[in-house]
């Protein structure tokens, strides 16, 4: 066993995700012996003063046996339906195994919405810091009973990054069924698994592409992806299976630890970056992209060429320059409809031909991040 992680071993503030496999058993129903085990490791942590958001999984699956269901719902509302009757069945699971140690919780449940808009990430972020002042331990969903195709995060793994950036955690420790990231499936004669990743090179010719437990929506690629996403922000990240929760969250060298690679980011620019699937994309000029690029300006209708796609003012999208390079990521501040008449467009222009409401930005510089 390797020595100890530091970074994890001293970190004040964890966010610990669970998936779907880890606590359900081969019926699909809850396992209340496993999610038991798992909180008496977080009450054994939070007696030591560690302060920890649980992102958890099991929604979906723990709806299945009251809902007389083989399989998690290849459908969108039926995986609502069910997200909507397990959701008691988790938290209320949860209440009484916290409750067990003197602990109380405090459910919180996200889309990626929350996570762009600056109203919504403030309010999760106050929410979070409060939760945790009063001694209460969050736990948070993905809000599937109300998540749409263009909302969805797609895996709790991509959220619980999230949740780390946003609760200004040092640590992220993903919980799962395998030991670890290996160099091949874990059962393929050979592999071995890894214990550190420094870069993204490290990771060059792994295979990751298998996929999780049915009960899930994720694999080790959507793991792989928030290890980036949090490392990218500065946040340490620990893989390693739930029956190791209590060794990986004190740092010793399990699983495998994937090491920060960025400086430490919580703006909501950060979510930005990472949360929402784009609706749509505004092509501009390369004297606009220029501009972006350099993080100097907020986006005009002059500089842009050409919309594409459908979307709404306040929605994600991409802003691609004239060789289709993605260089940033923004809120539209005009629906996709009304952009075509704005666009090589002079703000002065605009007012004198549109009227004063469309004499501004189309994407503002607080709602864009360069990604490029």
């Amino acid at each position: 066993m390797s020595e100890r992680r530091g970074a994890i071993s001293q970190a004040r503030r964890l966010v610990v995700k669970v998936g779907s496999s880890s606590l359900t058993g081969a019926n699909g129903r809850l396992d209340e012996a496993s999610l038991g085990a798992l909180v008496d490791v977080i009450a054994a942590e939070r007696s030591r003063g560690r302060q920890i958001v649980l992102v958890t999984s099991g929604s979906i699956a723990a709806g299945l046996g009251p809902l007389g269901l083989d399989a998690r719902p290849s459908d969108l509302a039926t995986a609502q339906a069910t997200a909507s009757v397990g959701q008691g069945m988790l938290i209320h699971a949860y209440t009484a195994a916290f409750a067990s140690h003197g602990l109380r919780v405090g459910q919180v449940l996200l889309t990626s919405d929350d996570m762009v808009r600056r109203a919504h990430f403030g309010n999760a972020q106050r929410a979070l810091d409060k939760l945790l002042e009063l001694g209460v331990v969050p736990i948070v969903n993905e809000n599937d009973t109300v998540a749409t195709d263009e909302i969805r995060f797609g895996d709790n793994d991509r959220l619980a990054a999230l949740v780390a950036m946003v609760a200004r955690a040092d640590a992220l420790v993903l919980l799962t069924d395998v030991d670890g990231l290996y160099t091949a499936a874990p059962d393929t004669p050979g592999a071995r698994r890894i214990e550190r990743v420094t870069s993204a090179a490290d990771l060059a010719g792994i295979d990751i592409t298998r996929r999780g437990s049915s009960l899930g929506t994720g694999g080790m690629i959507t793991k792989i992806e928030a290890a980036s996403i949090a490392t990218s922000s500065g946040v340490g990240v620990v893989l390693a299976s739930a029956a190791q929760a209590s060794a990986a969250i004190d740092g010793d060298g399990v699983g495998t630890y994937f090491l920060p690679t960025g400086k430490r980011a919580v703006s909501r620019l950060a979510w930005l970056a990472h949360a929402a699937k784009t609706s749509g994309q505004l092509v501009v000029d390369a004297g606009a992209a220029r501009a972006l690029g350099g993080r100097r300006a907020s986006l005009l209708a002059a500089g842009v060429t050409a919309v594409r796609g459908e979307f709404e003012a306040g929605d994600a999208i991409e802003i691609v320059g004239p060789d289709g390079t993605v260089v940033a990521r923004g809120l539209a501040a005009f629906p996709a409809y009304e952009i075509p008449a704005m666009l090589g467009l002079s703000t002065e222009r605009l007012r004198d031909e549109l009227g004063e409401r469309f004499a501004k930005e189309v994407v503002h510089i607080d709602d864009l991040v360069v990604v490029a």
